[in-house]
């Protein structure tokens, strides 16, 4: 076989006659993402982006719609609002732009700490991609150290608001705009050093795409890339058209409190999908907007993109592309909903309300499929503490804890996962670095939701205070709302939060709070839930339920009550004959969903 040229300049005949270029594109645009990725997490000083891993990289197009991106639905049209203040023929290469404004940006970015940097990539004098990153930044302002609060009741508690700027002019950075930024910030040497990593981040994919155009050229390049989004989109659609067909199909879930005392609110679908396979999506019954943060800003392409990612789950030969997100012909919004808050509404913890319709999703697959979709997924739970050290130096330790995902119809959810591929602070992070002890750490027995596959479980973490005092706020979800089973499984079982557990002066915690304080020896229990259960819990293999009894995810008692499994006492080796006759006697009958109860719809 011949050399492949290293530049071509007829895309039509080089893609049909060597298909494999496409997927030597596709495979350069995955190299370049995951550089960016080792350059983000070797660089950045913040621990949210370094150990948590909370951040976003993803390639569009000239037209800003989406090459490629990590599996993260928390995303509207990223490049448009840069696009709508700078027009590409006044780019310049060796620019970088910069932005975090959520309104401003409708929805493009969710909350204030995320920072959106663009740059664009230039071949033969034009713009003909963008390199985007965005990352959480541990402190940008606002009410509390960490920024974001449960008090706040305004976005303008959120931390410094940046509209579309050019952060980088030709390769010149604009010292004076990040001097302004960082001294709005309690640790303006973390904002210096991730700004610093950012930046390089997206530099470093402009050169990559850049590259890849220099070696095959632009219309090769260009064709491959329109193919690509051929190929995901044709996958996708078939996908989504096998698991809905066409019909009307509503779900709500319900997002418990806004920390103002306020709730529960809901999220409400109504989905109808079109003999032709044309989808439209109405969110306008969804709650009205809250008080307190937990609003969410959605652009409609996250629910797009999040049944996208679904249908196309299991290939892995696909990019992440605009085909991904092009799965519905319209999503209606209603302003002034929890969806669509009006300005200046907070948005600082929207985690909750995103899960929620994330999980919302899949309950309409499921309702159109009868069960044959993943159980809910918990929402992610987190702490703040921060204060003094006995050195006297600020300290703000953002701690995000795993919880339990939602079973699939073939095998149990997963078990203690913070979000998507974000990860756990190991114990000797903190214990180094931050005036705390991890008193202990491990599986929250009985967390996950019962079924034939079992939701996966929560975890818990207790964490003493070194510190003569500590500023604390703290969040879970799910007490009275908890992650749904289905096609007869269970709900996934709520955590809760205690402050000195089996002391004296032991208190329990509300679901949402900040604003305590808690002083040496004090100790700070957080216990999360688990995923919503799949299929019914006497269909679970016996010797399954013992292996979970053995490690720890199942009680004896659970595995009696909730499995119909007898173990003996001595060995816990399983008694099948008292197993079949508890089985027999006490099998009740279940519904499509599982909410506390067994229920027909979630409405």
């Amino acid at each position: 076989m011949s050399a492949m040229p290293s530049r071509l300049t007829s895309d039509e005949s080089m893609l049909d006659r060597e298909p494999i270029v496409l997927e030597v594109v596709k495979g350069a645009i995955r190299s370049a993402q995951s550089e960016m990725t080792a350059l983000l997490d070797r660089t950045s000083m913040s621990p949210f982006i370094r150990e948590k891993k909370d951040y976003f990289i993803g390639f569009f197009d000239a037209q800003g719609a989406l090459v490629h991106s990590a599996s993260l639905p928390l995303m509207g049209d990223m490049i448009k609002p840069v696009l709508d203040r700078f027009a590409p023929d006044a780019m310049h290469d060796g620019d970088i732009y910069w932005y975090n404004d959520c309104y401003g940006s409708n929805g493009a970015v969710s909350h204030t700490p995320d920072q959106v940097l663009i740059a664009p990539v230039f071949v033969q004098g034009r713009v003909r991609a963008y390199s985007l990153s965005w990352a959480h930044f541990n402190d940008i302002g606002g009410l509390r150290p960490g920024t974001l609060s449960s008090l706040a009741e305004s976005i303008f508690h959120e931390g410094t608001i940046v509209p579309p700027v050019r952060l980088v002019s030709k390769g010149q950075l604009n010292e004076d705009l990040v001097a302004l930024f960082a001294a709005n910030s309690r640790f303006p040497a973390m904002v210096h050093g991730d700004l610093r990593a950012l930046g390089a981040a997206v530099g470093l994919g402009a050169t990559r795409i850049r590259e890849l155009y220099a070696k095959y050229g632009v219309e090769v390049v260009d064709r491959a890339l329109e193919r690509s989004r051929e190929q995901t989109s044709a996958l996708t659609r078939s996908r989504v058209a096998e698991l809905l067909k066409p019909g009307k199909y509503h779900f709500v879930d319900r997002v418990d409190s806004d920390g103002r005392g306020n709730g529960p609110f809901d999220i409400s679908l109504e989905m109808d999908v079109a003999a032709d396979g044309t989808i439209r999506l109405d969110t306008s019954k969804s709650s009205d907007q809250a008080r307190g943060p937990i609003n969410f800003l959605m652009s409609p392409a996250v629910p797009m993109m999040t049944l996208g990612l679904y249908a196309s789950r299991n290939d892995k030969g696909l990019l992440i592309n605009q085909g991904t997100i092009d799965t519905m012909v319209h999503v209606r919004l209603r302003s002034g909903s929890i969806l669509s808050p009006r300005h200046p509404a907070p948005l600082g913890l929207r985690g909750s309300t995103f899960v929620k319709l994330q999980q919302a999703i899949l309950g309409i697959v499921n309702t159109a499929t009868g069960g044959q979709a993943p159980a809910a997924s918990n929402a992610y739970s987190i702490y703040y503490l921060s204060g003094t050290n006995d050195q006297g130096e600020n300290f703000l330790l953002t701690d995000g804890v795993a919880v339990g995902y939602g079973a699939r119809p073939t095998a149990d959810g997963i078990d203690a996962v913070y979000f998507v591929a974000q990860e756990n602070y190991p114990v000797e992070f903190i214990e180094m670095g931050y005036p705390a002890r991890i008193v202990s750490y491990g599986v929250n027995l009985d967390s996950g939701g019962p079924g034939r596959w079992r939701g996966g479980v929560g975890v818990f973490r207790e964490v003493e205070v070194l510190a003569p005092q500590a500023l604390c706020s703290a969040r879970i979800e799910g007490p009275n709302s908890p992650p749904w089973g289905t096609a007869g499984g269970q709900c996934g079982r709520p955590g809760r939060i205690i402050v000195n557990p089996g002391r004296a002066d032991e208190r329990l915690l509300g679901p949402m709070n900040d604003g305590l304080v808690l002083r040496r020896g004090d100790v700070l229990r957080i216990e999360t839930g688990g995923g919503g259960g799949w299929g019914h819990p006497y269909d679970r293999e016996p010797e399954q339920v013992r292996d979970d009894v053995l490690d720890g995810f199942v009680s004896l008692s659970s595995a009696r009550d909730d499995y119909g499994v007898v173990l003996t006492d001595s060995d816990h080796e399983v008694d099948l004959a008292a197993t079949l006759a508890l089985r027999a006697g006490h099998r009740i009958p279940t519904k499509l969903f599982h909410n506390g109860t067994y229920v027909d719809a979630m409405n």
